[in-house]
């Protein structure tokens, strides 16, 4: 596949540039070109199917509201599906393809890439500090500046969520962003691996600065729109504007409640504020799998899947560690080195919502899971797919 020569070739010439990753960017390589055949033959077809009837009983199990789901395979959607409703109420409209979700920290992701577009286009530099495009936010002076890649990557050096209580108590960036500046680091910026909502939110004053427009405009004009995900948007009021929405769902002792949407994480829209269905986010995996150069290069990939930081605590996933050898932080993806293959994915939660995604460039392979209920069914899900994919992949004569 054309695409996956572009990636190799650039990671290949640009892995000093790359921070030592070289022999990362060579493993992944290797992996993408001697996959590819294997890749062509498989029945997907039969694994989404699988999937399909997986899908409805957990959901049936679990009495979750509502889910939707799709999968895509060389360049192409093969299969959207959903079940349930958009909320508990008998009387409630069917999920389909079209219905919006709060994606929550899936934003991270296409945050990262609109970043990494706009920095191969020289409109800031990456290691350049985020001090300089936010001046409410400064470091102590002992420390070395924080970069934008520190941000994207998840090593601000803060404590895990630093303030994301006061994201849950209504405050806005304003307010917040200054707060970190009298924060004392765990760590220096780039030596740890640090989740985080407010500080990951700089790279919206970055883009502002850089291109002149507001951060959603910007990551409308440049991922949204040309990708021809329609129904994707920002923010709370685009949100509850939509009448094909889902509700959101919280679990008590007397089951699933549905609660009224909440407005927190929206003010920090690059970290949890897109809103998407499963049909927006099929053409987002399309071109996370490298489809849509036009759009999104495979020189923009390779870098967004760079691993920048290690991630020893994701070992611990209750859903991958009897497989996971290796886990790290890219540029707002999270990159699992399984014991023989590799994911690209990240998880999303607010209340009410869960999300995921996962990405193998191997078998040109994408899963997108979306539910209005804060069920765990959505990490069991995610990784009975990729258990049937790869078996499938090494084995296409397996029995079924």
């Amino acid at each position: 596949m054309a695409w996956m020569a572009g990636f190799c070739s650039f990671s290949l010439q640009a892995s000093k540039r790359l921070r030592g990753f070289g022999s990362t960017l060579l493993l992944i390589c290797t992996g993408l070109l001697s996959g590819t055949a294997m890749a062509q033959a498989p029945d997907y077809a039969g694994i989404a199917q699988d999937f399909d009837e997986r899908f409805a009983q957990e959901i049936s199990q679990e009495q979750i509201p509502g889910g939707v789901y799709a999968i895509v395979h060389a360049g192409q959607i093969l299969r959207l599906g959903s079940m349930g409703r958009v909320a508990l109420n008998q009387d409630s409209r069917a999920v389909d393809a079209s219905t919006a979700f709060r994606i929550a920290s899936l934003s991270k992701g296409f945050s990262g890439v609109l970043a990494a577009m706009l920095a191969s286009e020289n409109q800031f530099l990456l290691d350049a500090p985020v001090s300089s495009f936010a001046p409410g936010f400064t470091l102590k002076p002992a420390m070395r500046p924080l970069t934008v890649e520190d941000v994207l990557g998840q090593r601000s050096g803060y404590i895990p969520n630093a303030f994301d209580n006061l994201i849950e108590a209504g405050l806005g960036r304003a307010e917040i962003i200054p707060r970190l500046s009298a924060l004392e680091p765990i760590c220096p910026p780039g030596k740890c691996y640090s989740y985080q909502n407010n500080a990951f939110s700089l790279i919206e004053d970055v883009i502002e600065q850089s291109v002149g427009r507001p951060f959603s405009q910007v990551l409308r004009e440049r991922l949204f729109e040309p990708l021809g995900m329609a129904g994707a948007a920002i923010g709370s009021q685009s949100f509850l504007s939509l009448e094909n929405r889902a509700e959101p769902h919280l679990k008590t002792s007397a089951g699933w409640l549905r609660i009224k949407p909440r407005t927190t994480y929206y003010q920090v829209q690059s970290a949890a504020g897109i809103n998407a269905g499963s049909l927006d986010m099929a053409q987002w995996a399309i071109a996370m799998l490298g489809h849509r150069p036009d759009v999104i290069s495979a020189e923009v990939i390779a870098e967004v899947l760079t691993p920048r930081i290690h991630t020893r605590r994701d070992l611990r996933n209750r859903n991958w560690r009897d497989v996971l050898v290796e886990a790290h932080y890219g540029l707002g993806w999270r990159i699992y080195q399984l014991e023989q293959h590799r994911l690209a994915l990240h998880g999303g939660w607010v209340a009410g919502y869960r999300a995921e995604i996962a990405l193998s460039h191997e078998l040109d392979l994408g899963l997108v899971i979306l539910m209005n209920a804060e069920s765990r069914a959505v990490g069991r899900l995610n990784r009975f797919f990729w258990d049937l994919a790869f078996a499938t992949g090494v084995d296409s004569d397996r029995p079924r």
